[in-house]
């Protein structure tokens, strides 16, 4: 059995995910720390990340592994290296290339076969597990979102105005949402879920109870 949920950065979809999949009892997939995983790799090789070929070459020859909630690359532990603002920045631009995404969307339908499944990402009801059994489209207003990215960057100890982060939102928006290749969008039949006014644990707990009822798990 497959849950996925989708959305744009700053719903809170990562953290709600790994939530439910643990109220469930199932495995969680992070799709979006692979992009990041691949992005990071390709910038400590300081590659051009326009270069298709180049981008698609090192993707091919990582190995992505999640172990107790860490990233690990070629075995380093990097789960918070992923996350910095030079990574975010180029995760658009590698989440473009279409052969990066048939090499990773292989992977996450490998996962699937062999496990129950809570996945978040931005094409995982439509283009990754269309035949899910329950599918979720998280959003939230623009500026809540860049607030939510703020706080967790300040947590870091990085501080970032605000405006700045409705800007690099805006473009990571634009092109996930006209990229030619599994662009940004609910699936026909995906709940869309507002995450404005909602704390993570309203958000849990709502998306755990519809979760239980598709899946037959019995109510929340």
């Amino acid at each position: 059995m497959i849950v996925t949920i989708d959305g744009p950065a700053g719903t809170g979809k990562s953290t709600v995910a790994k939530c439910l999949a643990e109220r469930l009892g199932f495995e969680f997939l992070n799709t979006g720390a692979m992009y990041r995983a691949v992005a990071y790799a390709c910038l400590q090789r300081e590659l051009n990340l326009t270069d298709e070929a180049s981008v698609e070459e090192v993707a091919k020859g990582l190995q992505i592994v999640f172990s107790e909630s860490r990233l690990l690359l070629g075995g380093a532990d990097v789960t918070d290296a992923i996350r910095t603002q030079t990574v975010t920045r180029s995760v658009p631009i590698v989440a473009a290339n279409p052969a990066v995404r048939r090499q990773l969307v292989q992977l996450q339908q490998i996962v699937g076969r062999t496990s129950n499944l809570v996945t978040e990402g931005r094409d995982q009801g439509t283009d990754v597990f269309p035949n899910a059994e329950c599918k979720f489209f998280l959003t939230a207003s623009p500026r809540e979102r860049a607030r939510r990215r703020q706080l967790e960057l300040k947590g870091k100890g990085e501080i970032v105005s605000l405006e700045d982060l409705l800007e690099q939102q805006q473009r990571r928006d634009r092109l996930d949402e006209s990229r030619a290749c599994s662009p940004l969008q609910p699936a026909s039949d995906a709940l869309l879920v507002d995450t404005t006014e909602m704390s993570l644990d309203e958000v849990s707990n709502h998306l755990e109870i519809i979760a239980k009822r598709a899946l037959n798990l019995g109510t929340a």
